[in-house]
């Protein structure tokens, strides 16, 4: 299940963006870089506090750089409190001046220095090891006292991020600390919220220590089930079916009939008036058994009556089980030649990457794999640096590009989303399928292609998280279904 976040600020910044906010507040006079670092370890100490249950033992991991001194004030506060804590230090070839504050405030206190040789048993693990300032590879000694942290059967507190992910990215630079807790300082850092960050970060808590009215302008936001709210009003009385927006899902080549009945389902669900399925003929069976509101349209080759279907459509979604043979081709080509909104899913992403094209109107819905042939490069790459791949492939190909994955990514050219929905039980087939038809939905009754697509993520998500009641292993795509109804009902 995905925790409540409600209570983390909307807006994302990347590590030198929150320098930037230090620096313009001991420029307004309002203190010292040591007495944000002051503040931060006090914040760290009173959430600490809630899990303490003395006597505990406490073993605070610091670094030597501003991350660092944050743990060295917070064990000051520990050892005022009468907790017995011991400290490990890894030492910098140059601490930082706050650190070194720090360390001069800690001295006046009695407590055990150890070596990592030396690890004691401990209740609670402080990781205070490495900051934002992370970039490449571990030295080995930091990896392997990383695995020591990891390892043991601790509850490891993280102050600001868990060593080993990069702020900016959220990816991993090799070995990361699995923290149960994770205090962020001043400022969300947008890579907590994506990629391996989202598996390490445990739970999130928030310290507001003064920043926030000198950080600069984000145009990265964190979005959740409230954005839904400005989404979704109630329909007029009068309205009929032909208010509620007519698509076209296009796709279910051979044995992927599948595919395009849940895409399709999943659009009638998110409440489009009007839904249309061209696929092969042998799959009419299959769609319509037990979904009886889904129109068909057979296609054994592009006609005409498939053109009349693309072009009766508000929107387009192209590419649930479309394959890569000639008839896939064909149909992707023909969807192409129209002046619709369309989402482009599945194999048409892999058709869109042998053929790159330029649009405004569509919505590109690719996960990291697809992303990296549509881009040229390998998953690796992708999943390095989420945040600068969805901006490639928007800046690459137009319109609206969400990237998949843990904590999906969507880039519409201005505004870069963040939506730390859903679960594992989303990683089974079909589930993208699911997806895209609820963005064609929305995109058909009236939202614009970037809320529709962030609207929809949201929705699949929580739709996501509502059936992992019943456990994440062994979801299925089909098991969304009631819960999107639910959730596009959200006023």
């Amino acid at each position: 299940m995905a925790q409540d976040l409600s209570h983390l600020p909307s807006r994302l910044y990347t590590a030198a963006a929150v320098r930037q906010a230090e620096l313009a507040w001991v420029a307004a006079d309002e203190g010292s870089l040591y007495q944000l670092v002051e503040r931060a370890g006090k914040a760290a100490f009173e959430l600490l506090k809630q899990h303490l249950k003395l006597p505990q033992k406490v073993l605070v991991i610091a670094g030597q750089g501003n991350n660092g001194a944050d743990a060295l004030v917070c064990m000051r506060h520990l050892l005022q409190a009468g907790v017995e804590a011991s400290l490990l230090l890894h030492p910098a070839r140059m601490p930082t001046a706050e650190w070194q504050q720090a360390w001069k405030q800690l001295q006046a206190f009695q407590f055990a220095q150890i070596t990592a040789d030396e690890w004691p048993e401990a209740d609670i693990i402080v990781d205070g090891l490495l900051g934002t300032g992370v970039r490449g590879e571990l030295r080995p000694q930091v990896a392997a006292l990383i695995e020591r942290i990891n390892h043991s059967q601790a509850l490891v507190f993280s102050l600001d991020l868990p060593s080993g992910i990069v702020a900016d990215t959220g990816a991993a630079t090799g070995a990361a600390v699995m923290a149960d807790i994770t205090l962020i300082m001043g400022a969300v850092k947008q890579g907590l919220l994506t990629g391996r960050a989202r598996h390490c970060c445990g739970e999130l808590s928030f310290a507001d220590i003064g920043l926030t009215p000198y950080l600069p302008e984000s145009n990265v936001l964190r979005v959740d089930r409230h954005f839904l709210s400005a989404c979704f009003k109630a329909r007029p009385r009068d309205s009929h079916k032909g208010k509620s927006g007519k698509v076209t899902v296009i796709g279910g080549d051979h044995g992927m009939a599948g595919a395009i009945r849940l895409a399709g389902e999943a659009c009638l669900r998110a409440g489009a008036g009007l839904v249309t399925v061209i696929s092969r003929p042998e799959h009419q069976l299959t769609i319509n058994d037990g979904r009886p509101e889904l129109m068909f349209r057979s296609c054994e080759l592009v006609d005409m009556e498939v053109y009349q279907r693309l072009g009766w459509a508000d929107v387009l979604v192209l590419g649930p089980g479309l394959g890569r043979q000639d008839w896939g081709y064909n149909l992707f080509k023909a969807a192409g030649l129209t002046d619709k909104r369309a989402v482009v899913d599945a194999d048409a992403l892999n058709m869109l990457s042998s053929e790159p094209e330029q649009q405004t109107q569509w919505v590109l819905t690719p996960h990291p794999g697809e992303a990296a042939r549509l881009l040229g490069c390998d998953g690796q790459t992708v999943e390095t640096d989420r945040f600068a791949a969805v901006r490639a492939l928007q800046q690459k190909y137009g319109g609206t590009v969400l990237l998949k994955g843990a904590g999906t990514l969507i880039c519409d050219g201005e505004m870069l989303y963040v939506a730390p929905v859903g679960n594992p039980g989303l990683a089974s087939g079909g589930c993208g399928d699911v997806l895209s038809g609820i963005i064609g939905a929305l995109m058909a009754q009236g939202l614009d292609n970037c809320r529709a697509t962030v609207a929809a993520v949201v929705v699949h998500g929580e739709a996501a998280d509502l059936a992992a009641r019943d456990g994440e292993r062994g979801m299925l795509a089909s098991d969304l279904m009631p819960w999107i109804r639910r959730l596009v009902n959200t006023e």
